[in-house]
């Protein structure tokens, strides 16, 4: 984790952005961002209780 200012929220796997706050103009529902950078790494996201 890289810590910023400004209310900037990215997520990062590897060199890919996997998820934007600024980008997408709105902040991450809840497992969105797990999806997300599961999927950008290879993983099956864990099926939700």
């Amino acid at each position: 984790m890289i810590p910023s200012g400004g209310g900037l929220f990215e997520v990062l796997a590897g060199d890919t952005l996997v998820y934007s706050k600024k980008a997408e103009g709105r902040h991450a529902e809840e497992g969105e961002v797990l999806n997300l950078f599961s999927e950008a790494i290879g993983l099956e996201p864990a099926p939700r209780a």
